[in-house]
C-alpha cells in the first residue's frame, strides 16, 4: 500500500508544504501533495520526524564515572598540553599585526555616482536649463541641431528631455504623480506581522456545456443555473463557500474574455483555475482556449473531469488529451491534479475541495485585514431602482459601510453592502465578494478600487483621471504593439518578446505558421505564440491579445464584427494574410525596420446606380443617387454587384446634368463615368481614399 503526501502530513500534524520541504532535504523526490509514498519511505519519514526520546542523564553519569576512575596523572598531562598550546597561540597572535603591516592594501576607490535629475513632466526648457546649470540658449542650440524649433517657455516632451539631459551627463527620473504616490502607499501592507492566511480565489473555466455552473451549483447547494437564461451563465458571479477547513471564493465567468478582461486592466484576481472537462466530450476548442488564458495569467490549474456518472466513458482518454496539452496528471508522473467529479450525483466534489485547499496551502496566500481596503471590481451594472451597483472582491483590508471608495473614473460613499446571498452586511474582509451601492458611475470589470479617508482627495484623483482619459481619446495614441512600431520599440528596449495569437482555417496551416514564426526569434526579441486555434477571430482572442500585449495573425480567416469593434476599442492589431511566407516576411521586415508602408482604404461615400446611359462621347454613364457620405471627383471607386467587387479604379467624370462636379454629397443625384462598360442598374459605387501609413523609423 502507498500513502499520499497530504495524508502523511495530516497524520504527522504538519502542513503539506513543510513535509514536502523535509522530504526534499532527505533527498526523497516528490512533485506535490498528491505524490504517493511507499510503506518503507513513509515509515522512515515517520521515524525521522518522530520526537526522539532523549536519555542524556544516564549517559552523563556513565561519562562522569569513567572520568573519575581515570588516574589524575592524565589530567595533569592534559593541563600541560593545554598550556603549551596557549603559548603557541600567543606567539601567533603576536605575529599577526606584523603581517598586516607588511601587506598593506590600498582602499578601493568609490564608484562615481550617476547624476540623476528628478523631473515632474511637463517641464519648460527654462526650468531644465536651471536644473542642468546651463544657459537656456545652449539648450535651444542643441535642440535646433536636432531640427527641433522651440522657444524658451515651451514645454518639452519626456523623450526630448531625456535626450538633451544625456548630452550633459544626466539621467532623468520621473517624479511620481500625486495619484501614483498616494495609491502606492495604499497598496502597501502596513506591517508584515499583521498578514494572516486568506482564502483562495478560484475561477471555473472550460468549454460551453461541460458543467461549470452546475458543478459550482452542486458545491454551493443552490440553484444558480436555473436562474440563468437557458442554463448558461450570463454574468460574472462571485460566491463564498464555507468549508470545515476554511473558505473558498469562487468566480463563475461567462467566458474566457471576461476572465482576461480583468487581467488586461492589471487585475490578476484568480489564484487557482479549475479547468472543467466533460468525461464524455474530452478536450474541446474552448478548453484549449481556457488553458491558454490560464497559462497567460500564470495561475495554478486543477482539472475537474465532470460527468463521470455517465456510461461508457474513458477517463484515460481524457487524461491522455490533457497530457498532450502539457497538463500531465500526477498519477502519470506529472504535476497536474485531476479529480473525477459528478455535478449530478456529487461524487468527487469533497476531494476536489480538499485539493483546492491543499493547493492554497502551498501558495501561502496572505492578506492584512487591518489596512485601508483595496480590491478589484468583478462586475458592475446600472440598476433602475438602486443606481450603479458594483460587485467587488476585497484583496486587502476591511471594507465598511460609509467608506469612501474610488474605482476607475468613479467614486462615492458606500450606502449599502450585500453578500453573495443578497443579505445586508456591515463589513467585508479579505477575499469576500460583496455588492456595493453608492458609486457615482459604473466602473469597468477588473478596475482596482481603493478606500480613501479624504473624500476631496478621491474627487481630485477622479477628476485628474477623467482629464487624462479625454486627452488619450483625443490623442488617439496606442500603447499596444504594432508591426509598424515594433522596430523602434525593440531598439528602445521596450520589447524583449513579441507575443502573437494565431488563427487559421485548417490545422496544417496553423502548425506551419507557428513553426515558421518560432524560427524568427533573435537575441533582441523572442517570438512566442500565446494561443493558436482553427476558426475566425473572436472577442476572446482580442481580450487575450489585449491582456498579453500581443498582435493577432489571421490566415484565410475573418474577424467577427464584434471582435473588430473590440479590437478598435482595445487598440489590438489584427493582420489577415492569405500566403504564409507573407506573414514571415512582414514580421521579419518589421524586426529589421524594413517594413513597407501599410495601405489603408478610408470609406468616403456610397452611390446607388438608378439608371445606365450610353453617351456618344463619354461612353457608359451611371445615373446615381448618393445614399451615404460623399463622392469626390478624384476618389478611387469600387463597383459592387451582389457583394462582389466588379471594378476598381479612378472615375472618368462626375457631373450634375452638363456641369462638372468636384464632389457629390449625400442626398443628391449625379452622373458617374468609370470608363467601364459593364455597369448595371442596382449596382453600388463606393468611393474610397487610399492612404499609406508610414512607419516611424529613424
Amino acid at each position: 500500500m502507498s500513502m499520499r503526501v497530504h495524508q502523511l502530513a495530516k497524520e504527522l500534524g504538519v502542513t503539506s508544504k513543510e513535509l514536502i520541504d523535509k522530504l526534499h532535504s532527505l533527498k526523497i523526490e516528490v512533485k506535490g501533495h498528491m505524490s504517493a509514498l511507499d510503506d518503507d519511505t513513509a515509515f522512515l519519514v515517520k521515524e525521522e520526524l518522530k520526537p526522539k526520546k532523549a536519555k542524556p542523564k544516564a549517559k552523563e553519569k556513565a561519562q562522569k564515572k569513567t572520568k573519575d576512575s581515570e588516574p589524575k596523572v592524565k589530567i595533569e598531562i592534559k593541563t600541560e598540553e593545554k598550556k603549551a598550546e596557549a603559548k603557541v597561540e600567543e606567539k601567533v597572535e603576536e605575529k599577526k599585526p606584523e603581517e598586516i603591516k607588511e601587506e598593506p592594501r590600498p582602499a578601493p576607490e568609490p564608484a562615481p555616482e550617476p547624476k540623476v535629475l528628478k523631473i515632474d513632466f511637463p517641464i519648460v526648457i527654462k526650468d531644465i536649463a536651471i536644473k542642468l546649470g546651463v544657459r537656456p540658449a545652449e539648450l535651444l542650440k542643441k535642440l535646433l541641431d536636432r531640427k527641433v524649433l522651440v522657444t524658451i517657455n515651451q514645454a518639452l516632451d519626456e523623450e526630448s528631455a531625456r535626450s538633451i539631459c544625456e548630452d550633459f551627463g544626466y539621467t532623468i527620473e520621473k517624479l511620481p504623480s500625486f495619484e501614483e504616490a498616494f495609491l502606492e502607499g495604499l497598496d502597501k501592507t502596513v506591517d508584515p506581522k499583521k498578514l494572516i492566511p486568506r482564502a483562495p480565489v478560484v475561477t471555473f473555466m472550460g468549454h460551453v456545456d461541460h458543467g461549470k455552473t452546475s458543478l459550482l451549483d452542486a458545491i454551493r447547494k443552490t440553484k444558480v443555473a436555473d436562474k440563468e437564461a437557458g442554463g448558461i451563465t450570463q454574468h460574472i458571479g462571485a460566491y463564498e463557500v464555507m468549508l470545515p477547513k476554511g473558505s473558498v471564493t469562487f468566480l463563475d465567468t461567462p467566458g474566457h474574455a471576461a476572465f482576461t478582461a480583468m487581467r488586461a486592466r492589471g487585475a490578476n484576481v484568480t489564484d487557482i483555475v479549475v479547468l472543467v472537462v466533460a468525461a464524455d466530450d474530452g478536450i474541446m476548442p474552448q478548453t484549449i482556449e481556457a488553458i491558454n488564458h490560464a497559462r497567460a495569467a500564470g495561475v495554478t490549474i486543477v482539472v475537474a473531469i465532470n460527468k463521470i456518472d455517465k456510461q461508457n466513458i474513458n477517463l484515460d482518454k481524457v487524461k491522455k488529451q490533457l497530457a498532450e496539452q502539457d497538463l500531465n496528471p500526477e498519477e502519470w508522473g506529472g504535476k497536474t491534479i485531476t479529480v473525477g467529479v459528478s455535478a449530478k450525483t456529487g461524487q468527487g466534489i469533497d476531494t476536489l475541495l480538499e485539493m483546492l485547499l491543499l493547493e492554497a496551502e502551498l501558495l501561502e496566500l496572505k492578506a492584512n485585514p487591518e489596512q485601508s481596503a483595496v480590491g478589484v471590481v468583478i462586475e458592475a451594472e446600472l440598476s433602475k431602482g438602486k443606481g450603479p451597483i458594483a460587485t467587488v472582491l476585497v484583496s486587502n483590508g476591511t471594507l465598511k459601510i460609509g467608506d469612501t471608495v474610488m474605482a476607475g473614473l468613479n467614486y462615492g460613499r458606500i450606502k449599502a453592502m450585500l453578500d453573495d446571498k443578497g443579505r445586508r452586511v456591515m463589513s467585508a474582509g479579505p477575499v469576500k465578494p460583496v455588492e456595493i451601492l453608492g458609486l457615482s458611475g459604473v466602473p469597468h470589470a477588473g478596475e482596482r478600487f481603493y478606500v480613501i479617508a479624504d473624500e476631496k482627495k478621491a474627487r481630485d484623483i477622479v477628476a485628474s483621471r477623467q482629464m487624462e482619459a479625454v486627452k488619450k481619446k483625443l490623442a488617439g495614441k496606442t500603447s499596444k504593439v504594432t508591426l509598424e512600431e515594433l522596430y523602434n520599440k525593440v531598439k528602445a528596449g521596450e520589447i524583449k518578446e513579441l507575443k502573437t495569437v494565431i488563427k487559421a482555417d485548417v490545422q496544417g496551416s496553423l502548425e506551419a505558421i507557428k513553426d515558421s514564426l518560432k524560427k524568427l526569434s533573435t537575441d533582441e526579441v523572442k517570438l512566442s505564440v500565446m494561443h493558436s486555434q482553427v476558426g475566425d477571430i473572436n472577442e476572446s482572442d482580442i481580450m487575450l491579445a489585449s491582456a498579453s500585449n500581443a498582435i493577432i495573425i489571421g490566415f484565410h480567416v475573418n474577424a467577427t464584427s464584434e471582435a473588430s469593434a473590440l479590437a478598435k476599442q482595445e487598440e489590438v492589431e489584427i493582420r489577415i494574410y492569405s500566403i504564409i511566407y507573407e506573414i514571415v516576411n512582414e514580421i521579419q521586415a518589421a524586426m529589421e525596420g524594413m517594413l513597407e508602408p501599410v495601405i489603408e482604404e478610408i470609406f468616403l461615400g456610397r452611390a446607388e446606380v438608378k439608371q445606365v446611359f450610353n453617351v456618344s462621347k463619354t461612353g457608359v454613364v451611371a445615373g446615381c443617387f448618393i445614399s451615404k457620405g460623399r463622392i469626390p471627383r478624384d476618389a478611387v471607386c469600387k463597383l459592387i454587384r451582389e457583394k462582389e467587387i466588379v471594378f476598381k479604379g479612378k472615375m472618368s467624370s462626375l457631373k450634375h446634368f452638363k456641369d462638372d462636379l468636384k464632389e457629390a454629397k449625400e442626398g443628391f443625384e449625379c452622373g458617374i463615368s468609370l470608363g467601364f462598360k459593364d455597369i448595371q442598374k442596382g449596382d453600388l459605387i463606393e468611393a474610397v481614399e487610399i492612404r499609406k501609413v508610414a512607419r516611424k523609423l529613424k
